[in-house]
């Protein structure tokens, strides 16, 4: 039973899956399906976590737009989402940045990778 599930998990994971980390910034390419128009919709932030594994796994972008902070939990695999694209890589120390829900304006920064 576990093979044949594991079996149909491998078939649904994308190849072409681009790498980041938590605290990086990127843009998440979504697909928005309005009636029968299909459009992308691009959704700019600083990465919190990444959990799960395999077809399972999940990233959540948070962004403040217009003084309110907006989050969103993506699937990575799923074909609702187009790309995923790192605008920059960020230096953190943990696995999940939930402190940075109570921060606001510079302190809400990440530091930057200088390469």
């Amino acid at each position: 039973m576990n093979d044949i599930i594991r079996e149909i998990e491998a078939e649904q994971l994308k190849e072409n899956v681009s790498d980041f980390n938590v605290g990086d910034t990127v843009k998440v390419y979504g697909k928005i399906k309005e009636g029968n128009r299909e459009r992308i919709q691009i959704f700019e932030g600083t990465v919190l976590k990444i959990q799960g594994g395999s077809s399972r796994a999940t990233f959540t972008v948070r962004k403040v737009s217009n003084g309110v902070g907006v989050e969103k939990t993506w699937p990575l695999h799923s074909p609702n989402v187009e790309k995923v694209e790192v605008v920059r890589r960020g230096k953190v120390r943990r696995a999940k940045l939930n402190y940075l829900r109570q921060r606001v304006g510079k302190k809400a920064k990440v530091k930057e990778i200088v390469k």
